[in-house]
């Protein structure tokens, strides 16, 4: 797992996974497994349609013309493609599905590879433990994105391998929010207000992105469907838990 801060500054490292993509595909065709499943992101598509926080929905094929994030995209829209090859020269049944910000509890939250809803879990937990409230947040807050709860992703996962769809399908939350509203909806399930410390030197991705689901529900009949409100309280809670063993008086 890596949120933007480790991805921008670990490049040749997100790179270097293709090499266990490569393993993984070979040691399951040499094995001969009936099939196989690959983790994909919405970091494959073109940053140039990511350039306003009114993020219009990204469908499949606009990963292409390809323009990836840098290094991890680039990663992950490559091994897309490995696994397509291997489906056509050695007949391996590959499914693809391009995560959108997937979080929850079990998740990392404090070791700089957590996703956004985490980060800011642990940030108002702090300020609301230390009495410090003041939060820091990366960039101007207008960012948007869509966040999907792991349980929607455990039940899209269980679905995909049930059907024929062999390309890669977009598998994430509609429900668009700017970072601040990220923030708010913490601070009401907190019970606290803080002010607010822009960062804007800070790693921040690009300025909005969100999923088109109309693949996934023509394809499956189904879509995500747990509130960011909902996922929010039950991270927070695993959080919370987790903080205070460690840090709590």
């Amino acid at each position: 797992m890596g949120g933007m801060g480790f991805i921008e500054k670990n490049r040749a490292l997100c790179m270097l996974s293709v090499l266990i993509n490569t393993h993984m595909l070979i040691a399951a065709r040499d094995n001969g497994a009936k099939q196989y499943f690959y983790a994909s992101s919405a970091c494959v598509y073109n940053g140039g349609l990511q350039q306003s926080a009114d993020a219009v929905p990204l469908k499949e094929a606009d990963a292409y013309p390809a323009m990836p994030e840098d290094g991890y995209g680039w990663e992950k829209l490559f091994s897309e493609r490995m696994c397509r090859h291997f489906r056509e020269d050695f007949s391996l049944d590959t499914r693809v599905y391009r995560f959108h910000n997937t979080y929850g509890p079990l998740g990392a939250w404090e070791d700089g590879r957590e996703k956004a809803p985490a980060a800011i879990c642990r940030k108002v937990i702090e300020c609301k433990v230390t009495g410090n409230h003041q939060i820091e947040i990366w960039g101007n807050g207008q960012q948007t994105r869509s966040f999907m709860y792991v349980d929607d992703c455990i039940e899209g996962i269980r679905r995909l391998m049930d059907t024929e769809v062999t390309e890669p399908m977009n598998l994430g939350s509609t429900e668009l929010v700017t970072i601040n509203r990220l923030v708010d909806i913490v601070e009401e399930v907190a019970g606290v207000k803080l002010t607010r410390k822009y960062n804007l030197e800070a790693p921040r991705g690009v300025v909005g992105r969100n999923s088109d689901n109309s693949m996934l529900q023509n394809r499956l009949g189904w879509q995500p469907g747990v509130t960011l409100h909902d996922g929010v309280e039950k991270t927070y809670a695993w959080i919370y838990d987790r903080y205070m063993a460690k840090y709590g008086k």
